[in-house]
């Protein structure tokens, strides 16, 4: 089966700060300071501590304006994958190779599909007039010992997937949302209504609309990442 992201040869480092979003400086092990990419929009909750241990991937591609980035990080309460766009290539492993994500018989699967609202939808799974739309969101806050919040700031781009995806239904289509838990402590999920209620508001009256709503539970390691099941999303 194999992984669904394969890590090659992560180097390991301290994180000094992350500042700007979108970037970090991490101290790597044997004292070279370092500038690497930030992979995440989010507020990071409890996954950017100055201080943790980090680990990076390098690319030699010199049209890249940073070398390193960064893909790992370690907290008391396990890691943390915290580049969110690798959620992706782990909900498609898990559709397409490990069986964890089943959605009926479908012969086709897209990805980064244009929505007849002009944005674009993850992955849209297709059998002749069928059409499931699949929106997919990275969920790195560990809240206490196992439950994971979505989202770790208040997001207007979350709402805005929520309401093209009700959109899809209302015009006939499938459609679901996906949660990848990306801490390895995180064994159920819920939206954080603190944060953004009205984007927990909108998911539960999406589920009541048919919007299908699952939660995957991620083996996290320096090795790579792989869905080794669902998980329960606890809608308010």
């Amino acid at each position: 089966m194999g992984l669904a992201v394969e890590f090659d040869s992560l180097r390991t480092g301290i994180l000094v700060k992350r500042y700007k979003r979108f970037l970090a400086d991490v101290d790597l092990d044997g004292g070279e300071r370092v500038t690497v990419h930030c992979p995440n929009t989010g507020a990071m909750t409890g996954c950017a501590e100055p201080g943790s241990r980090v680990w990076l991937s390098f690319s030699d591609n010199p049209r890249r304006k940073l070398a390193w980035t960064w893909e790992l990080a370690e907290s008391s309460q396990g890691l943390t994958c915290v580049h969110s766009a690798r959620a992706n290539a782990v909900v498609r492993h898990a559709i397409e190779s490990a069986g964890v994500l089943h959605f009926g018989n479908f012969s086709r699967l897209e990805q980064e599909v244009r929505m007849p609202d002009g944005g674009r939808a993850d992955f849209r799974l297709s059998s002749g007039t069928r059409q499931l739309w699949l929106e997919v969101k990275a969920v790195s806050w560990l809240y206490g010992s196992d439950l994971g919040l979505f989202p770790d700031s208040v997001s207007d781009r979350a709402r805005r997937h929520v309401r093209s995806l009700c959109d899809l239904i209302a015009a006939g289509d499938e459609a679901a949302l996906v949660f990848c838990g990306f801490h390895q402590g995180i064994g159920r999920i819920t939206p954080a209504s603190t944060v953004d209620p009205l984007y927990a508001n909108l998911l539960a009256e999406a589920s009541k609309q048919g919007l299908g709503i699952y939660g995957l539970q991620v083996n996290i390691s320096p090795a790579g990442l792989l869905a080794t099941g669902l998980i329960d999303v606890e809608l308010a």
